[in-house]
């Protein structure tokens, strides 16, 4: 009787919930159609749920911006000492070495606590700003730099990567994205603008001009970067690159003898596999600047990095944090970083990491983590390899 009980119950469960539920699924897609970027916004949206924040783009500012105030008082504090640099090819002058991430956490989707992020890191002495069309925080951002230039930061010392995603590849549509960037972010120049994927994530996911002229994800590549190279001439970008590519279609864009590769940004930490190492030693080899994300373990799996013993011992030795040595060793790397967070004091003690130096014994360590077997439980979103490519 118990198991005719319980199977009458899933029936009426599943009869009633099930429809409930795809209904709410079809609504949520139909209303990601009515956005610019809908994959923008489902990020924008679900990712504050998940941290049981309601999101900004379904029930507006937040009511208690997850940043906190930055006081009226609060005098710009230098640029850190020993502060690191990569050089940009082509003459697009330097990169600090370390940037604020503005992606991918409930508190890069509300336009306020952005901007009080940006405007504290930008205090503390951090000069690097990291966003994207895709995050849909520009203005926050843009703000929160007109905050910092209006207190005596000069805009010239600022640094704002941002990245246009593959549904505005194409030449003509490239170029009329810059202009929108430029108006959002109220800015006069974009400092370094990324071409964000080299295809569009889901097949589904519309590219309209070059699927109106009918072109491959190579072809459509090639258009993108020669407008992304003509704004390059007009100076409303400095420097152009890439994120998430692979050696290949690196290789298809130098080949143009278009504008420099000024960045290739993607995933980089000691546990990468060695296809993602060959991108990084490919690209040091080749005079492109790395940005590493997910620095600090891929996606979401920072608590993950932060037992390793071998990590934590050098850590107690430099009494640092395991994040800090992490951070201080993609430094080392020559890789820039960029380090996500709303938090005053981590965005402090990610900038004092250019207050130490690990030894080649402790580099050499860190190295030699890609051959623990738990690197494999780290997740890596792989840079496409396929042949059309």
């Amino acid at each position: 009787m118990l198991v005719g009980m319980c199977k009458t119950i899933v029936k009426i469960l599943f009869a009633r919930i099930l429809p409930i539920l795809i209904g709410f699924i079809a609504i949520f897609i139909g209303w990601l159609n009515t956005k610019m970027i809908p994959e923008g916004a489902m990020f924008a949206t679900i990712i504050p749920l998940f941290k049981g924040q309601l999101p900004a783009t379904i029930f507006g500012p937040y009511a208690n911006p997850l940043t906190p105030p930055v006081p009226d008082d609060l005098i710009a504090s230098p640029r850190p000492k020993n502060e690191m640099f990569l050089n940009l090819p082509g003459g697009g002058g330097k990169m600090p070495a370390q940037g604020l991430g503005m992606c991918c956490r409930a508190s890069a989707y509300d336009e306020e606590t952005v901007r009080r992020t940006v405007l504290w890191y930008l205090l503390l002495g951090g000069r690097h700003i990291d966003t994207a069309d895709l995050y849909l925080n520009h203005r926050g951002v843009g703000k929160g730099i007109k905050d910092a230039i209006n207190r005596g930061i000069p805009r010239s010392e600022i640094f704002v990567t941002t990245k246009i995603p593959a549904r505005f590849f194409g030449f003509k549509t490239s170029q009329n994205s810059v202009k929108r960037y430029l108006e959002e972010l109220d800015l006069e120049y974009i400092d370094l603008l990324l071409m964000h994927f080299p295809k569009q994530l889901s097949p589904i996911l519309s590219v309209k001009e070059c699927n109106d002229l009918k072109l491959s994800n190579k072809q459509c590549r090639i258009e993108t970067w020669k407008g992304l190279s003509k704004v390059r001439e007009n100076s409303f970008v400095r420097n152009v690159g890439v994120s998430n590519f692979n050696i290949k279609q690196l290789k298809q864009i130098s080949n143009l003898g278009l504008a420099p590769i000024a960045a290739n940004q993607f995933q980089y930490n000691p546990w990468v596999p060695d296809w993602q190492q060959e991108t990084f030693d490919y690209c040091q080899e080749n005079n492109i600047p790395v940005t590493a994300y997910s620095s600090l373990g891929a996606m979401m799996q920072n608590a993950k990095a932060f037992t390793v013993d071998t990590l934590k011992d050098i850590a107690k030795t430099h009494e640092k944090s395991v994040a800090q040595i992490l951070l201080r060793w993609a430094l080392q790397m020559n890789a820039s970083i960029i380090p996500g967070t709303g938090n005053p004091k981590h965005m402090d003690e990610n900038l004092s990491v250019y207050g130490f130096e690990l030894s080649k014994q402790e580099m050499d360590l860190i190295n030699s983590l890609k051959n623990d077997p738990k690197a494999k439980e780290f997740f890596y979103m792989k840079l496409s390899d396929e042949e059309e490519d």
